[in-house]
Formats: structure tokens, sequence, C-alpha cells
């Protein structure tokens, strides 16, 4: 890993990993920085915190200013943006078929999820949607197999016990080789700063 190199973490339930994601890529080649798109599963690092939920649905206040926030967000960054039912989505299956993909062939489903999920409002959950993103990042929709198979399992948690250790409250996350952690949405150019001077 060079010096200048970002870990994001994601689980495709976030809403503000969404944008994140959709803007990444630009960001860090401006820069020079290269990225590891690691999807993780939130549950597992609510539950470690106490909560048995999600926060937006703990706090229903929270979770409608949380809706608009990111109509806004996206309105600005010109991406379409409609909240899925039920809110959250079920992460699970797409994030095991990230973690059957590498490199450029995992950014491009990541994208292709997100566009699915929040620009378009589908059910990630179902093996149809998760194979039309396959097919939409010109991925064999065969990867949805993948996720059953205990080495792609084992990748996803062992993600996100990383991500617990280093010490990741919540998606989206970056951390950088110095082990600095950033976190949302309107952090992602920080990290990248980070990354490329050690400092802001």
């Amino acid at each position: 890993m060079s010096a200048s190199t970002v870990q994001f973490w994601f689980d495709f339930a976030s809403t503000y990993s969404y944008p994140a994601a959709m803007r990444l890529e630009a960001e860090a080649k401006a820069r020079g920085v290269d990225v590891v798109w690691r999807a993780i599963l939130l549950g597992p690092i609510f539950a470690a915190q106490g909560l048995k939920d999600a926060p937006f649905r703990v706090f229903p206040q929270k979770g409608r200013y949380m809706q608009r926030d990111l109509e806004r967000i996206c309105a600005a960054l010109h991406l379409p943006f409609q909240l899925p039912a039920p809110f959250p989505q079920n992460s699970l299956l797409c994030g095991r078929i990230a973690h059957a993909l590498d490199g450029e062939a995992r950014v491009r489903f990541v994208k292709s999820v997100y566009a699915l999920e929040f620009g378009e409002g589908r059910t990630i959950s179902d093996p149809l949607i998760a194979a039309e993103a396959l097919r939409r990042a010109d991925l064999d929709p065969s990867f949805v197999e993948k996720a059953k198979e205990d080495e792609v399992k084992a990748a996803l948690r062992a993600a996100t016990e990383e991500a617990q250790s280093a010490g990741v409250f919540g998606a989206p996350a970056f951390t950088t080789k110095d082990g600095e952690l950033f976190w949302g949405n309107d952090r992602l150019e920080d990290a990248l700063n980070w990354a490329v001077q050690g400092k802001l």
C-alpha cells in the first residue's frame, strides 16, 4: 500500500456512502491517491455500540433530516435520489458479492448497486437486483452465486472486524496509512488531502 492510499469503508445500507462512492474516484484521481474499496456491515458495529437498530430509525427526527439532507446533497451533485423501502436495506448479499470482486470490477459493481438502491429505490437484497447491478457494471451475473461461498462470507466478516479495529463506527469512513480516521461524506476531501500531506 502506497503512502497516498485511503481505505474506503462503506455499507450498501448507508445513505451517505452513496454520494461518497459516486464522487470518490474523481477526487482521489485529482490528488493521486489510491483507494481500497472495503464493503462492511454496520449491524455488528452498531451492536457493539449498544444500538439495536440504525440510528436514523432509533431517532425518527434525525431520519427525516437525513433524507432531506441527502436530497440536497444529491441535487448539488446531479445525482438522482430515492430512499428505498424498506430502509435501511439488507446489504448482506451485495456486501458479499463486492468481496468476490477485485479492483476496478468491485468499484463498478459498488457504484451500480448504489445507483439502483438510492438512485432508483430498488431492493438490493433481491438476487435479481444484485444480478442487474452486475450486468450494469459489465460483469457476469453469476457472481450472485459467489455470495454463497464460505470464503466470500468470511471476507466480509473479516473486513467488518478490521474496520472496527481501525475505529470505524459508521459509514462512510476513510482511514489513511498512518491510522487517521475520517467519518462522513463531508470528510472525503479531508481524508484524501491527509493521505497526500499527512495534515490538513
